[in-house]
């Protein structure tokens, strides 16, 4: 008998932990609606929620390559599987024309469709609930005077138990803290400008924040570095690689024109974010520089003297440069010299030249990631820009080859130990290559967006 009572008890738990479970979960469909009328929406609005779609790089993840904007089917890799991006464009029967806009404010804030499904948050909802009404408001016009396009993204492949929806919610319930933002109120405005883009909006911690085992942001080490992509989102805090602190000026420029003389220039999932930055007001990029310069910190003493030194050290040499010799023992140090020292000691500034070594944050990284992508892949010229150049190696150098070039750009280039694990990261980057290459051609290849932004 008191076996029985116990698997009773059990029972009844089990039962009470199921229905507990489906109330959490279960969310109502909201009425579809008739597509709004493109009257019905005023010129500011539109202007500010392109502005905003801009600033969130939703056509980046919501638009595959060679498809029309927004119609979705872009491929989110993550430890779980593969998420497609859905079609917002406002198609009535495949996108978002029949929803309302609190079905859309609906989504944003809380991860649920208008038909009451759960969202994975591989649609970073736990950044787009800190938008403020009016500008889910301008976001919901701007959808809704795009073009409508017919197309269903691919079903998602997820592994089991992952593919289960409702789990969703037990997520949300751990991880998911619902806006809108509340600005602080010891902060002047314009930190706090700063702070509802960089944490809203253009969801910066979403790359480059590292993630639990459940893929959900790890709060208490915001901007403290990420992985997307193969590649390295590095880190934005106190903990930044950068041989030469940023300052606010220096990260305005590099997020104006995806370039600065004393850092580098964006490259992977970062270019099409800079491309999409060209769209944003001067006032929106100052706050967000404002706000991120607080979080890198302010430098001690000891790194802005060898930081300054670093910059003494290499404006000097450029004004006389001298190729780098290469000893015969060394094999890195003659491939560089054969392969990259003419741009990268040549002096030039950039855009036309290439960076001194020294000061790009790739060789002082915490991976060679960054570096082996860029080596392989290149940097194609943007169509009708200003921008740097670089050819990639992908078939000119062997794995042993880019070892050893990786191995002297190290070396010579940062005061860091040598890298760990560069034989399985060159073949990890060089099969996205071929992947990449295969599916869209070698522009994609070099930019290396084929999937677009994310690791959400």
């Amino acid at each position: 008998m008191a076996m029985l009572r116990i698997v009773a008890i059990v029972a009844v738990l089990c039962a009470a932990a199921v229905i507990g479970a489906i109330a959490l979960e279960w969310r109502s469909a909201i009425d579809p609606v008739t597509r709004p009328d493109l009257k019905s929406f005023t010129t500011a609005q539109i202007k500010l929620g392109a502005q905003l779609a801009a600033l969130g790089d939703c056509n980046t993840c919501h638009t595959a390559p060679g498809s029309r904007p927004f119609a979705g089917g872009v491929g989110v890799p993550t430890p779980f599987g593969t998420i497609y991006s859905t079609n917002i464009s406002p198609d009535e029967d495949t996108g978002i024309g029949r929803w309302s806009e609190t079905a859309f404010r609906r989504a944003l804030r809380e991860g649920v469709d208008r038909e009451g499904r759960q969202l994975y948050p591989a649609f970073p909802y736990e950044h787009f609930t800190l938008l403020s009404d009016d500008d889910i408001a301008a976001l919901y016009a701007f959808l809704m005077t795009r073009d409508g396009v017919r197309a269903t993204a691919p079903a998602n492949a997820l592994a089991f138990p992952f593919n289960i929806r409702p789990l969703v919610a037990g997520w949300k319930l751990m991880f998911l803290r619902e806006g809108p933002y509340q600005p602080i109120a010891s902060a002047n405005d314009d930190w706090n400008r700063g702070a509802y883009l960089v944490e809203g909006v253009a969801h910066c911690g979403a790359c480059h924040t590292p993630r639990n085992a459940l893929g959900a942001e790890m709060v208490e080490r915001k901007f403290a570095g990420g992985e997307v992509e193969g590649w390295t989102a590095y880190a934005l805090n106190d903990a930044s690689p950068a041989p030469v602190p940023w300052i606010s000026q220096a990260l305005l420029d590099y997020l104006r024109n995806g370039w600065q003389s004393d850092h580098g220039i964006a490259r992977g999932p970062m270019a099409p974010v800079i491309d999409n930055l060209a769209a944003a007001p001067d006032a929106d990029l100052q706050a967000m520089t404002y706000y991120m310069t607080g979080a890198f910190g302010e430098p001690s003493a000891e790194r802005r003297r060898a930081a300054e030194a670093l910059l003494i050290h290499v404006y000097r040499s450029e004004s006389e440069p001298q190729p780098a010799s290469a000893s015969p023992q060394d094999p890195g140090a003659r491939i560089y010299q054969a392969a990259c020292a003419s741009c990268h000691d040549n002096g030039r500034p950039l855009p036309y030249g290439g960076i001194n070594l020294a000061l790009s944050t790739g060789p002082s990284g915490p991976n060679a990631r960054n570096v082996i992508n860029v080596v392989l892949r290149g940097l194609p010229l943007a169509s009708g820009e200003r921008s740097p150049i670089m050819p990639g190696f992908a078939n000119v150098l062997s794995d042993e080859q880019l070892a050893q070039l990786l191995v002297y750009i190290r070396s010579r280039f940062s005061d860091k130990p040598v890298w760990s694990n560069i034989d399985s990261d060159i073949r990890a980057a060089r099969s996205a290559h071929v992947a990449i290459t295969s599916e869209h051609g070698t522009d994609a290849a070099g930019r290396a967006v084929s999937q677009h932004e994310a690791q959400r």
